[in-house]
């Protein structure tokens, strides 16, 4: 019976919305940070739902299921932050990921600011930094936003809106080669919603 639910997933999600936490025997802080990212990563790429493979712990010391629980920990802390809609046990030893959209995850941090302080601001500190294309995309962004919190006189706001969804999404992006095209990567995909 494990087959043919294995051969299931295989057709519903393929290898590339599969994460499989069980084959690497990660610490719990280990598969978090891998679980994050790739989260992340397909939350901007507005990916299908995703399976995660956590395994049971059976082979772990005790018997507890540290990858596991730590995945839903993960899962707890991207929901609250407007990346993951919802999670659902799909077998004991695995879970399907929907996603919320982009602009899901804008409100959570607007939502978060009155609740907890905010951390400092993503690098760079002013925008300036950014290639022009980048910047021009930020700012249609935040002209976006704007417009749909009903501004009748935006011009005041749009840089701060700027920064704003700058720090939100620049958080989605991994560091590495080429993070300035990931990162007009994740504005295109939250642009995308308010067409």
């Amino acid at each position: 019976m494990l087959g043919l639910q294995q051969a299931f997933d295989e057709v519903r999600f393929g290898a590339a919305r599969t994460l499989n936490l069980r084959t690497a025997m990660p610490t719990g802080s280990e598969a978090a940070a891998r679980l994050e990212r790739w989260l992340r990563q397909h939350h901007v790429q507005k990916s299908d739902d995703v399976l995660i493979i956590t395994g049971r712990g059976n082979g772990s010391d005790g018997g507890i299921a540290v990858v596991r629980e730590a995945s839903i920990r993960v899962f707890h802390e991207l929901r609250r932050k407007g990346i993951i809609k919802s999670f659902t046990e799909h077998t004991p030893g695995s879970f399907v990921v929907a996603f919320a959209s982009m602009n899901d995850m804008l409100d959570a941090g607007k939502r978060r600011r009155e609740q907890t302080p905010l951390p400092p601001p993503a690098e760079p500190p002013t925008l300036s930094a950014l290639g022009d294309d980048t910047r021009r995309m930020l700012r249609t962004l935040a002209e976006h936003s704007l417009d749909a919190l009903g501004m009748k006189d935006r011009e005041p706001f749009v840089e701060t809106e700027m920064l704003r969804l700058f720090g939100s999404l620049a958080a989605t992006v991994p560091e590495g080669p080429e993070r300035e095209r990931r990162l007009r990567q994740a504005i295109a995909s939250a642009m995308s919603e308010y067409d």
